[in-house]
């Protein structure tokens, strides 16, 4: 199996920020509808995909959405002000441009600011380039929303993208469904929305499936840059196995699974211990009686950023660990 350039990058240059997935939806199941048994949108819109079995019940889940900003006011200068939707960091995304779901465009501008006044959100505007009054009128409302504009790249071991995470982890599902393996497991592949602002797709999910064993696919930080985070996790090290994040400390039984499985498949991994954040399995691992879970993440640079960078070789790794997993007894 080769790294699938073209529809990595048809996933990232997909719109779909959290709360308004249905473009990248509709993408992947154009993907994967002919690799399933029973596919289903529930009402929040997560995408259910199921390869029926008779054995445990498993469950995957990549978050489909990206972080943005949406807007709060458009001012009589035609300048847009706006709030974030997910992480992102005021003082970061100066000069950045933006681009809505109808293809129009602004940059991010900054107030002047006094001595030593902090870089917020509230300083901060969206300008759609138009002295045209009645343009900005009729193309941006309240409660749009816009996402980073960012060209794809790759070099030979790396790729360079807005919305690694999560469409990484949605791409390693793909291409496990296309590629599933031969088993009794009844296996349940969540393309689930919104992530980037609480888990909130993955929680009703997991409730409805009710799974015997969940693992989340997402990204996570690297140790490996001068971003002064402190961690062992590098870009070419393999499928991270996480440990723990802000969300969950991994069950053991999974954990040793995953290892177990890298292990006997001869798959390159290593571990995680993230300091920050969490992933779907945060609120599926609560979910009923309680869950299983754990995550396979990938290890990314440059985090809720404009320009993600993943290693191809470690989502090869991830798409065998997730295999693996998906038939183990």
């Amino acid at each position: 199996m080769n790294f699938n350039s073209e529809l990595m990058k048809e996933l990232s240059d997909c719109f779909s920020p959290s709360g308004r997935e249905n473009n990248v939806r509709e993408l992947i199941i154009s993907e994967i509808k002919d690799y399933i048994d029973e596919i289903r949108v529930d009402a929040l819109g997560n995408l259910i995909a199921r390869k029926k079995g008779t054995g445990k019940k498993v469950l995957f889940s990549a978050h489909m959405d990206q972080i943005g900003l949406i807007i709060t006011h458009v001012d009589e200068k035609g300048f847009l002000r706006f709030s974030n939707v997910g992480g992102i960091h005021a003082k970061e995304i100066i000069g950045l441009t933006m681009v809505f779901d109808n293809g129009l465009q602004g940059v991010i501008c900054c107030e002047e600011l006094k001595d030593n006044e902090k870089i917020t959100m509230s300083k901060l505007y969206i300008d759609v380039a138009s002295t045209d009054a009645e343009f900005v009128k009729n193309n941006f409302r309240v409660g749009d929303m816009c996402v980073f504009k960012s060209e794809y790249y790759e070099t030979k071991d790396c790729v360079v993208c807005r919305a690694a995470d999560d469409r990484i982890g949605c791409y390693i599902q793909i291409e496990a469904i296309k590629n599933h393996p031969a088993t009794d497991n009844d296996v349940y592949y969540v393309f689930s929305v919104q992530e980037e602002v609480g888990t909130r797709g993955a929680k009703t999910a997991g409730y409805s499936i009710d799974p015997d064993i969940a693992v989340a696919l997402d990204v996570t930080a690297t140790g490996d840059s001068l971003d002064g985070i402190k961690m062992d996790v590098k870009l070419g090290g393999g499928a991270a196995i996480k440990i723990m994040d802000k969300s969950m400390i991994t069950h053991s039984d999974v954990k040793n699974l995953l290892t177990r499985l890298s292990e006997e498949n001869s798959i390159q991994y290593q571990y995680e211990v993230l300091e920050f954040g969490g992933t779907d399995a945060g609120p599926i691992h609560l979910s009923r009686e309680g869950v299983p879970s754990g995550v396979i993440s990938i290890p990314t640079r440059n985090l809720h950023s404009a320009a993600e960078i993943f290693n191809k070789q470690d989502v090869m790794e991830c798409i065998k660990l997730l295999k693996a997993t998906a038939s183990s007894k």
